[in-house]
């Protein structure tokens, strides 16, 4: 890769952040479109979501992905936030302009792929999302327009009720909520025909955690991580153990940063060699 004096920089905010994939899929990106970009990945420590937004209007950076914890902090730092991304409560992507910074949402679409991917209709079916943070935010909204009815599970259960409460609010949907403990997924969890992870437990470097007791899956019971690092995470491996449907955190990872890729360049994204970046490095940490 050549850096020049007019390299564009792009990157992604977050902690912990060292596990990202993002810098390889979009360096791929870039290089195979002859882009005279780089991407890059820094550690930004929970509560200075504003450093970030006077940093990337300083610095001329033009694309940011934000991840934990900073989805949701960042969006009274910037200049505008697209439709999609207020009504959800939570931003991954920053497009600078000029100085002027425009937020967007793309990790709803991204899930929603992921589903698509392994044949998940959602219409109709029960949803148990575990967690209330920014990617919960992204994919209850997404569900919701897909015609899931959606119970949320969070440690903290304030959370669960104030995500429930919004997605109420903007979309008249009920939301169940309760608090994430073994006796309400004993419970309730029979109902439900797709579970959603979108907690960081069994990301690297705890990968052999589980947010859910093993023992109350089913083959009929769809589960999704959107976990990707490792690919399979200990949830996953348990329920492809019983036969039941599995859906990893790759596809939606590629697909809400081809459109964040699209978004900062104004080009069509190389969706096959992010994917083929992405799946590449993780076969090499796998060894």
């Amino acid at each position: 890769m050549r850096i020049t004096g007019t390299t564009v920089t792009c990157g992604i905010v977050g902690d912990p952040v060292a596990h990202s994939l993002s810098p390889v899929m979009h360096n791929a990106a870039f290089e195979h479109e002859s882009l005279d970009h780089v991407y890059v990945a820094w550690r930004v420590p929970r509560g200075t979501a504003a450093s970030c937004a006077e940093a990337m209007r300083a610095l001329g950076i033009r694309g940011l992905n934000v991840t934990v914890p900073h989805k949701v902090d960042i969006i009274a730092h910037l200049d505008e936030v697209d439709a999609q991304a207020a009504r959800i409560g939570a931003v991954n992507t920053v497009v600078n302009t000029a100085g002027r910074l425009h937020g967007y949402n793309t990790d709803a679409q991204g899930f929603l792929h992921g589903l698509w991917s392994r044949g998940i209709d959602t219409r109709g079916m029960n949803v148990m999302v575990l967690g209330a943070g920014g990617a919960a935010r992204a994919a209850v909204f997404a569900l919701v327009g897909a015609g899931a009815r959606v119970t949320v599970l969070n440690r903290n259960v304030e959370r669960a009720a104030s995500l429930a409460r919004d997605v109420t609010a903007a979309t008249g949907a009920h939301i169940a909520h309760d608090a994430l403990t073994g006796d309400v997924l004993a419970s309730q969890l029979r109902e439900v025909g797709l579970l959603v992870n979108t907690t960081s437990v069994g990301m690297h470097p705890l990968q052999e955690e589980t947010p859910c007791p093993v023992e109350l899956l089913r083959r009929e019971l769809a589960v999704c991580d959107i976990v990707y690092n490792p690919r399979e995470t200990a949830l996953l491996r348990a329920a492809a153990a019983l036969g039941a449907v599995t859906v990893d955190g790759v596809e939606m990872l590629v697909r809400q940063g081809a459109m964040a890729f699209e978004l900062w360049t104004g080009i069509d994204a190389p969706v096959g060699v992010m994917r083929a970046a992405v799946l590449g490095e993780l076969g090499r940490e796998k060894k």
